[in-house]
Protein backbone atom coordinates (compact mmCIF):
# COMPACT_ATOMS: atom_id res chain seq x y z
CA UNK A 1 0.00 0.00 0.00
CA UNK A 2 1.45 3.46 -0.86
CA UNK A 3 -0.30 7.15 -0.23
CA UNK A 4 -3.78 4.77 0.60
CA UNK A 5 -3.55 3.18 -2.62
CA UNK A 6 -3.14 -0.33 -3.02
CA UNK A 7 0.26 -1.52 -5.44
CA UNK A 8 0.10 -4.95 -7.35
CA UNK A 9 3.84 -6.41 -6.57
CA UNK A 10 3.77 -8.09 -9.82
CA UNK A 11 2.87 -4.43 -12.07
CA UNK A 12 6.38 -4.24 -13.12
CA UNK A 13 7.12 -0.31 -14.57
CA UNK A 14 5.84 -0.04 -18.53
CA UNK A 15 8.74 -2.92 -19.98
CA UNK A 16 8.80 -4.29 -23.29
CA UNK A 17 8.06 -8.09 -21.75
CA UNK A 18 9.27 -10.90 -24.43
CA UNK A 19 7.28 -13.98 -24.39
CA UNK A 20 8.59 -17.43 -25.13
CA UNK A 21 8.38 -18.81 -28.30
CA UNK A 22 5.05 -20.52 -29.78
CA UNK A 23 6.98 -23.23 -30.81
CA UNK A 24 6.58 -23.91 -26.13
CA UNK A 25 3.40 -23.87 -26.70
CA UNK A 26 3.57 -26.59 -29.79
CA UNK A 27 5.80 -28.50 -27.62
CA UNK A 28 3.49 -28.68 -24.65
CA UNK A 29 0.74 -29.48 -26.77
CA UNK A 30 2.44 -32.26 -28.77
CA UNK A 31 3.54 -33.86 -25.02
CA UNK A 32 -0.20 -33.71 -24.14
CA UNK A 33 -1.64 -35.23 -27.11
CA UNK A 34 1.26 -38.02 -26.91
CA UNK A 35 0.18 -39.05 -23.29
CA UNK A 36 -3.39 -38.11 -24.14
CA UNK A 37 -3.16 -40.47 -27.10
CA UNK A 38 -1.73 -43.46 -24.78
CA UNK A 39 -4.92 -42.86 -22.28
CA UNK A 40 -7.09 -43.21 -25.78
CA UNK A 41 -5.66 -46.11 -27.34
CA UNK A 42 -5.46 -47.69 -23.50
CA UNK A 43 -9.40 -46.74 -23.85
CA UNK A 44 -10.05 -48.53 -26.67
CA UNK A 45 -7.83 -51.56 -26.22
CA UNK A 46 -10.27 -52.15 -22.57
CA UNK A 47 -13.32 -51.11 -24.82
CA UNK A 48 -13.22 -54.21 -26.85
CA UNK A 49 -13.24 -56.39 -23.63
CA UNK A 50 -15.36 -54.27 -21.74
CA UNK A 51 -18.03 -51.71 -23.34
CA UNK A 52 -18.21 -49.56 -20.39
CA UNK A 53 -15.04 -49.47 -18.87
CA UNK A 54 -13.84 -48.69 -22.64
CA UNK A 55 -16.21 -45.22 -22.73
CA UNK A 56 -15.44 -44.15 -19.29
CA UNK A 57 -12.03 -44.17 -20.21
CA UNK A 58 -12.05 -42.39 -23.58
CA UNK A 59 -14.20 -39.56 -21.69
CA UNK A 60 -11.77 -39.16 -18.62
CA UNK A 61 -9.26 -39.25 -21.37
CA UNK A 62 -10.76 -36.50 -23.62
CA UNK A 63 -11.85 -34.75 -20.35
CA UNK A 64 -7.90 -34.46 -19.38
CA UNK A 65 -7.06 -33.90 -22.69
CA UNK A 66 -8.98 -30.55 -22.91
CA UNK A 67 -7.91 -29.75 -19.19
CA UNK A 68 -4.36 -30.13 -19.90
CA UNK A 69 -4.51 -27.68 -23.43
CA UNK A 70 -6.17 -25.09 -21.17
CA UNK A 71 -3.47 -25.65 -18.55
CA UNK A 72 -0.30 -25.51 -21.31
CA UNK A 73 -2.08 -22.34 -22.89
CA UNK A 74 -2.47 -20.40 -19.94
CA UNK A 75 0.72 -21.41 -18.50
CA UNK A 76 2.50 -20.09 -21.81
CA UNK A 77 0.82 -16.77 -21.80
CA UNK A 78 2.59 -16.83 -18.17
CA UNK A 79 5.98 -16.31 -18.64
CA UNK A 80 7.52 -13.53 -20.11
CA UNK A 81 11.47 -11.51 -19.68
CA UNK A 82 12.83 -7.84 -19.82
CA UNK A 83 15.78 -7.04 -19.88
CA UNK A 84 16.69 -3.94 -18.01
CA UNK A 85 19.90 -1.64 -17.43
CA UNK A 86 20.62 -3.26 -14.13
CA UNK A 87 18.46 -6.68 -14.31
CA UNK A 88 16.83 -9.25 -15.90
CA UNK A 89 12.95 -9.70 -15.10
CA UNK A 90 11.65 -12.86 -15.04
CA UNK A 91 7.88 -13.36 -14.67
CA UNK A 92 5.49 -17.07 -14.48
CA UNK A 93 3.02 -18.76 -12.84
CA UNK A 94 -1.06 -19.32 -12.87
CA UNK A 95 -1.99 -19.83 -9.65
CA UNK A 96 1.43 -18.48 -8.08
CA UNK A 97 2.78 -15.51 -9.73
CA UNK A 98 5.99 -14.98 -9.47
CA UNK A 99 8.55 -12.33 -10.86
CA UNK A 100 11.93 -12.45 -10.57
CA UNK A 101 14.46 -9.74 -10.32
CA UNK A 102 17.91 -10.93 -11.02
CA UNK A 103 20.96 -8.26 -10.83
CA UNK A 104 23.51 -8.73 -13.96
CA UNK A 105 26.11 -8.29 -11.55
CA UNK A 106 24.92 -11.67 -9.42
CA UNK A 107 24.74 -13.58 -12.19
CA UNK A 108 27.64 -16.52 -11.78
CA UNK A 109 27.10 -18.21 -15.17
CA UNK A 110 24.34 -18.21 -17.82
CA UNK A 111 23.85 -21.63 -19.90
CA UNK A 112 21.44 -22.58 -22.29
CA UNK A 113 19.94 -26.25 -22.22
CA UNK A 114 17.76 -28.05 -24.73
CA UNK A 115 16.75 -31.71 -24.25
CA UNK A 116 15.32 -34.21 -27.36
CA UNK A 117 12.27 -32.64 -28.18
CA UNK A 118 12.58 -29.09 -27.95
CA UNK A 119 16.10 -29.39 -30.16
CA UNK A 120 13.40 -30.95 -32.55
CA UNK A 121 11.60 -27.48 -32.06
CA UNK A 122 14.07 -25.19 -32.32
CA UNK A 123 13.54 -24.31 -28.65
CA UNK A 124 16.12 -23.84 -25.80
CA UNK A 125 15.62 -22.60 -22.59
CA UNK A 126 18.28 -19.86 -20.46
CA UNK A 127 19.07 -20.50 -17.43
CA UNK A 128 20.70 -18.17 -14.75
CA UNK A 129 22.58 -19.31 -11.85
CA UNK A 130 23.61 -17.03 -9.00
CA UNK A 131 25.21 -17.02 -5.64
CA UNK A 132 21.84 -17.88 -3.99
CA UNK A 133 21.09 -21.34 -3.40
CA UNK A 134 17.06 -20.91 -3.71
CA UNK A 135 18.12 -19.01 -7.73
CA UNK A 136 16.14 -20.79 -9.99
CA UNK A 137 15.70 -17.92 -12.98
CA UNK A 138 15.16 -19.27 -16.31
CA UNK A 139 13.41 -18.55 -19.54
CA UNK A 140 12.17 -21.42 -21.53
CA UNK A 141 10.86 -21.88 -25.22
CA UNK A 142 13.26 -19.30 -26.79
CA UNK A 143 14.39 -20.06 -30.49
CA UNK A 144 17.56 -21.35 -29.85
CA UNK A 145 19.56 -18.00 -31.99
CA UNK A 146 17.55 -16.02 -29.60
CA UNK A 147 18.97 -17.90 -26.57
CA UNK A 148 22.40 -17.84 -28.02
CA UNK A 149 22.26 -14.14 -28.23
CA UNK A 150 20.40 -13.55 -24.45
CA UNK A 151 23.04 -15.87 -23.05
CA UNK A 152 26.10 -14.18 -24.43
CA UNK A 153 24.24 -10.76 -23.48
CA UNK A 154 23.74 -11.32 -19.79
CA UNK A 155 26.80 -13.18 -19.68
CA UNK A 156 28.86 -9.64 -20.98
CA UNK A 157 26.20 -7.75 -18.42
CA UNK A 158 27.40 -10.33 -15.64
CA UNK A 159 31.10 -9.86 -16.30
CA UNK A 160 31.35 -6.06 -16.73
CA UNK A 161 28.67 -5.36 -13.45
CA UNK A 162 30.55 -7.94 -11.56
CA UNK A 163 33.93 -6.17 -12.42
CA UNK A 164 32.62 -3.27 -10.59
CA UNK A 165 31.94 -4.90 -7.13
Amino acid sequence: MKDGVVVDAFAAPALAWQAPSRGLLRLRRFQIRAVAGLGIAAGIAVAAFFVLAGVIALVVSLAALVTAEMIATRRFRAWGYAERDEDLLVRRGVLVERLSVVPYGRMQFVDVVAGPLERRFGLATVRLHTAAAASDARVPGLPTDEAERLRDRLAMLGESRAAGL
